[in-house]
């Protein structure tokens, strides 16, 4: 990989990717999916589809960032010179740019709630002060877009550190800190009254409500949940010594995944339901639902509550800034390899550019509120544009690209690492044939679901 910086040990690649992985998706949206798709039994499904297709499918993307060892747009132009598959390159950097536009406007929702809490906001304002606060605040265009910003200033400068001093450095000590958090969360809200029936509606199983839509929300689930389609896998495993496993670092990724879904479903759930709330997708559960929730507790019990609040928008906000850091290193690498530039100046390129796209998602709950297109402010318009659409694409064509397009010997060489991991050999068989015929099947699903 020549000068390029490289991720320091095991330990930080894991980081890395599992940071990568865990976001503001796995907070909200999976113990809703949970509940709402049989419980104990989504979970079930969702872990098959991890492991038989989601984790192929993050081996395919790691093998086309390790063995080019470059940006995504460079990989590409290693791997297949000439061809074009450069474009696929070109999807891989577009994407996370877009995403990253509006995925930092809910981030600075986060850090102005941390910020709540933290000065005694719930305390102060009582249930009927938080009430509502949430739709006033994403209305006033000054406070979104000042939150935005300086959100992103935040994850840019963690980038600007660079590989090893700055991602590495922050996900060696955000991941471990994050598991703290939630986990003592996790045991506060276990013992709340009546939160027993939070923990059934995540864990009792409900075949009932299996049906062919929630293998397919499982499988979509567990590929955006990951990160798959998006660059970032490319872009962190280039970074990636060749004597690491990657099959480890797969299996580890959507195994710390998991783990903290289901931990911050047990620090949600159990308080919704002691509150009577009926539980609802959406950011609303976060910023509107559960400040509703900490109010009451600052009111009964002001050390108590307070603290919770702090401790559960510290761990929203770091969880936010592990995927924001990702996806900023995407175009930030392209930059630097492709364009010759710094690592400071590249980061304050995506910073503009993100920043005014990302300003305009921010004014769509405001002055923008009646800019739509197809009948979806420009916030939702973009997150369905890319959900739907560019990352079910990106992750088919690095599925067909590794699986049909690179030689097999080449898979074969770098998910065994030369031949050295003799377990791995023994499952290159199985894990080629998923990655070539099931793995595409899967997106496609992912795909045609998007516009059931």
């Amino acid at each position: 990989m020549g000068n390029r910086e490289s991720f320091g040990s095991k330990f930080a690649v894991l980081a890395a990717l599992a940071g990568s992985a865990i976001g503001l998706g796995n907070i909200w949206r999976f113990p809703y999916m949970v509940g709402e798709n049989g419980g104990a039994a989504f979970i079930i499904i969702y872990m098959a589809a991890s492991l038989l297709l989601s984790v192929p499918i993050f081996l395919a993307e790691f093998t086309i960032g390790r063995r080019s060892g470059a940006n995504c747009f460079g990989a590409l132009k290693v791997l297949s010179p000439g061809t074009g598959w450069k474009w696929l390159g070109v999807l891989c950097i577009l994407t996370p740019t877009l995403i990253l536009s509006y995925y930092a406007v809910v981030g600075g929702w986060s850090l102005h709630y941390l910020f709540k809490a933290c000065t005694l906001g719930f305390l102060n304002s009582g249930q009927d002060g938080v009430a509502g606060s949430f739709g006033i605040f994403i209305s006033s265009p000054y406070a979104s877009v000042t939150a935005f910003a300086i959100y992103m200033a935040v994850s840019c400068l963690i980038v600007v550190g660079g590989v090893r001093k700055g991602i590495e450095a922050f996900s060696k000590f955000a991941i471990p800190v994050l598991f703290v958090l939630i986990i003592a969360l996790a045991i506060y809200s276990l013992t709340i009254k009546g939160g027993a029936a939070g923990v059934e509606y995540l864990l009792k199983p409900d075949f009932s409500k299996v049906t062919a839509s929630t293998f397919a929300n499982a499988i979509g689930q567990s590929f955006y949940s990951i990160s798959l389609g998006m660059g970032i896998i490319i872009t962190y495993s280039s970074y990636v010594s060749k004597d690491e496993n990657m099959l480890f670092s797969g299996i580890g990724t959507a195994g710390f995944d998991l783990l903290f879904a289901l931990l911050a479903g047990f620090v949600i759930m159990p308080a919704v339901f002691a509150a009577g709330i009926a539980p609802g997708a959406g950011p609303g559960l976060i910023f509107d639902t559960l400040p509703y929730i900490f109010a009451s507790m600052c009111k009964s019990a002001p050390v108590v509550g307070c603290t919770v609040a702090i401790f559960f928008f510290l761990s929203v906000v770091i969880a936010a800034l592990t995927s924001s850091v990702s996806l900023i290193e995407v175009p930030v690498a392209w930059l630097i390899e492709e364009r010759k530039l710094g690592r400071g100046a590249a980061t304050a390129i995506v910073f503009i550019v993100t920043g005014a796209i990302g300003a305009v998602c921010a004014l769509a709950f405001g002055p923008l509120k009646g800019c739509t297109i197809l009948g979806h402010n420009l916030f939702d318009a973009l997150d369905l544009f890319c959900c739907n659409f560019l990352l079910p694409v990106g992750g088919m064509l690095c599925v067909i690209f590794v699986g049909w397009k690179m030689k097999r010997s080449d898979f074969y060489d770098e998910f065994t690492n030369g031949g050295k991991l003799s377990g791995n050999a023994k499952l290159f068989p199985a894990v080629y044939f998923l990655l070539r015929y099931l793995a595409p099947v899967a997106v496609a699903i992912i795909f045609a679901s998007n516009f059931l």
